[in-house]
C-alpha cells in the first residue's frame, strides 16, 4: 500500500511539475502581449497607487506590469534547463539496472564488434573502449553508467563470437552460398537438359526398332512368296542375293522331273 501511495505522491509530482511549467510559459506569453497592447495604446496599463516613504507614486501599476513582464520573459530562458534538470531527476531515479536497456547496450556494443571497431585485446583496455564508445553513442546517451558497464563486460565476453561472425566474414560466406547456388541452379537445369535429350532419343530409338521390325516383317514375307513361286517356275535351288550370298532352297515334295541347274537372283 505505500509503494502505491509513494508511486501516486510520484505522479501527482509529476503532473503539477509540467502544469505549472505550462502554465507559467502561458502567463509570459500574456504578460509580454498585453504590455506590447498597453504601449501601443491598445489596451490599458495597470493602475494603482503606491506609497513609499511618504511619497504616492499614481503610476505604479504600469511599473510593476512591466517588471513582472520583463521577470517573466527572464525566466522562460530557465525553462530548458528545468526542463533538462528534470529529465536528468526522471533518469536517475531509479538506479536498478533493466535487462532491456543493457541487452540494447549490448546489440550497438555487439554490432560495433563484429565490424571491428574496436582494436584492443587486454580485458582491462577492451572493457574501457566499449564503455567509451557506448558513452558517446547518440542512442545511449540517457542510459545509467551500470547498465553501459555490464553491457561492456558482456560484449568483451563475446568478443569471440563477434570475431567468428564478424560482418566481412558473414559477407564471404553469403557470396559462397549465393555462388553454390547458382551453381546448382546451372547444374539442375543440365540435368534438365539431358533428360530432354533422353528421351528424344528414347523416342527415336523407338521409332527406329519400330521401322527396322516393319521391315524385317515385309521382307520376309517377300521371302515366303518367293519360296513359294520358285518351284512352280523351275528355278534352281539356289538363289543369289545381291550381296553375292548364295541361299539353298529346298526342292518341293512329289517332284522327280530335273530341273534346269541356274541362279536366280533377289532383287
Amino acid at each position: 500500500m505505500t509503494d502505491h501511495l509513494r508511486s501516486l505522491a510520484v505522479i501527482i509530482k509529476y503532473l503539477a511539475h509540467r502544469l505549472a511549467v505550462f502554465m507559467f510559459f502561458l502567463a509570459a506569453i500574456g504578460l509580454t502581449g498585453a504590455t506590447i497592447l498597453a504601449a501601443a495604446g491598445v489596451l490599458p496599463w495597470v493602475q494603482f497607487t503606491a506609497f513609499f516613504g511618504g511619497t504616492a507614486y499614481v503610476n505604479a501599476g504600469q511599473i510593476a506590469q512591466i517588471g513582472i513582464t520583463v521577470l517573466s520573459v527572464l525566466l522562460c530562458f530557465y525553462l530548458p534547463a528545468n526542463l533538462r534538470i528534470m529529465k536528468l531527476e526522471n533518469s536517475h531515479r531509479r538506479f536498478d539496472i533493466g535487462m532491456e536497456d543493457v541487452a540494447r547496450a549490448y546489440a550497438v556494443a555487439h554490432a560495433s564488434d563484429r565490424k571491428n571497431v574496436f582494436r584492443l585485446s587486454s580485458e582491462f583496455d577492451a572493457v574501457r573502449e566499449r564503455l567509451n564508445y557506448m558513452r558517446t553513442h547518440p542512442e545511449l546517451e540517457t542510459f545509467e553508467p551500470g547498465v553501459l558497464e555490464a553491457a561492456a563486460q558482456m560484449s568483451f565476453i563475446s568478443h569471440e563470437l563477434a570475431d567468428i561472425y564478424s560482418d566481412d566474414k558473414v559477407e564471404r560466406a553469403h557470396t559462397f552460398l549465393k555462388q553454390r547456388q547458382q551453381e546448382v541452379e546451372a547444374f539442375n537445369a543440365r540435368i534438365e537438359r539431358a533428360k530432354l535429350i533422353v528421351q528424344e532419343i528414347k523416342y527415336w530409338t523407338h521409332e527406329v526398332e519400330l521401322e527396322e521390325t516393319l521391315a524385317a516383317n515385309q521382307l520376309q514375307k517377300l521371302r515366303e512368296e518367293v519360296q513359294d513361286l520358285l518351284p512352280d517356275l523351275m528355278i534352281s535351288d539356289d538363289i543369289v542375293r545381291p550381296d553375292g550370298t548364295v541361299v539353298a532352297i529346298p526342292k518341293a515334295p512329289n517332284s522327280d522331273k530335273p530341273r534346269p541347274r541356274g541362279r536366280a537372283r533377289l532383287p
